[in-house]
């Protein structure tokens, strides 16, 4: 018997969503349920009841929250990862997973302060003849402009690869007057920006790096020669520094799903060395690393992973409403697909 189908008298479970264990009283509620929860195997799962979860904070809550899931909390306080909520073979197992898990704060310290003093700039255009595409990371610290010094103004950008090497870090010369250097945060003075890169000159080799000699109108995630860009909160620096690049090619920490937080707002970039004075470098770290761990998930394969991807368009179609309610609730999961681009698709 085909595993989508049940047979009419088999009422056990019949109406309980097979991800997120939610009960209904009709059959047809589920598959109203189906069709806008956008549940799939990119979704964060418990590793032990393998409940889906829609961020690593829900998951989170579900494993050690106020009202946690008291089976999958014993389980998890003996086995569990608390950096990434996997769950181990054993306590060893764990103990052992955690040291290695756990991000280290930025290890280069002085010598990278030193390092990233004054200007870096190692933007090489290399026509997409390095193999794969090259993931950069991006950061920005900002300065007040304005009557009041509310008005943020670039004053100091830093790109890093992959491997966490400096590519580019400049202090940046707005283009109007600054009025808060905003030195507490910053560690900005105004001798740094008297004879700063200009943010034009800045706007045009970040732009030009980026797209790696392809036209804009050309850039595509996958074949392409452009680079993938990770960065928090990307919309707002790359407004200040007035550079325009494609979403398909943007990778925000703080816009991914899996990553925000159960009321659907953005967590901040917060770890130990931000504290007193901040560096972009230490940024770009910090987002590169979420970034490659996002990645490094391994999810079961489909061919088409997006709910909006014309293949998938009459799924779950009310079209198909009465052949849908005599599925079972995993052949529904396994018609649904995710409403967001899942970074292991990068990889």
């Amino acid at each position: 018997m085909d595993y989508r189908y049940e047979s009419s008298d088999n009422s056990s479970g019949r109406n309980k969503c097979a991800a997120c264990f939610r009960q209904f009283n009709k059959m047809e509620h589920l598959v109203d349920h189906m069709r806008t929860s956008f549940h799939s195997v990119h979704e964060s799962k418990c590793g032990i009841c393998r409940k889906h979860c829609r961020s690593f904070e829900s998951l989170r809550e579900h494993l050690i929250g106020p009202l946690p899931k008291q089976e999958c909390k014993n389980i998890f306080n003996i086995r569990g990862c608390r950096y990434c909520l996997t769950i181990l073979e054993s306590s060893n197992a764990r103990r052992v997973h955690q040291e290695r898990c756990q991000f280290s704060n930025v290890n280069a310290g002085l010598l990278a302060r030193m390092a990233t003093l004054g200007i870096r700039d190692s933007l090489n255009i290399d026509n997409g003849y390095s193999r794969g595409t090259q993931v950069v990371a991006l950061a920005c610290k900002m300065v007040g402009g304005g009557s009041d010094g509310s008005l943020d103004l670039c004053g100091r950008v830093c790109l890093i690869d992959e491997n966490e090497n400096i590519l580019f870090h400049s202090y940046i010369k707005p283009l109007i007057p600054v009025t808060n250097y905003r030195y507490d945060t910053t560690g900005i003075r105004p001798e740094y920006l008297r004879d700063a890169m200009p943010l034009r000159q800045a706007q045009k080799k970040i732009q030009d790096f980026l797209c790696n000699g392809e036209p804009m109108w050309k850039v595509k995630p996958r074949g392409g020669r452009a680079r993938i860009l990770v960065g928090h909160g990307l919309d707002h620096d790359l407004d200040r520094l007035q550079v325009e690049y494609p979403a398909v090619m943007i990778r925000d920490t703080a816009k991914y799903p899996p990553l925000m937080k159960t009321s659907k707002l953005s967590n901040s970039l917060k770890y130990d060395i931000q504290t007193g004075i901040q560096d972009p470098f230490e940024d770009c770290v910090a987002t590169m690393r979420l970034y490659t761990r996002m990645r490094s998930q391994r999810h079961g394969a489909e061919d088409y992973s997006l709910a909006s991807d014309p293949q998938n368009r009459n799924n779950l179609a009310a079209w198909r409403q009465s052949e849908l309610e005599r599925m079972s609730p995993e052949g529904l999961l396994a018609l649904s697909r995710s409403d967001f681009y899942c970074w292991c698709l990068d990889s």
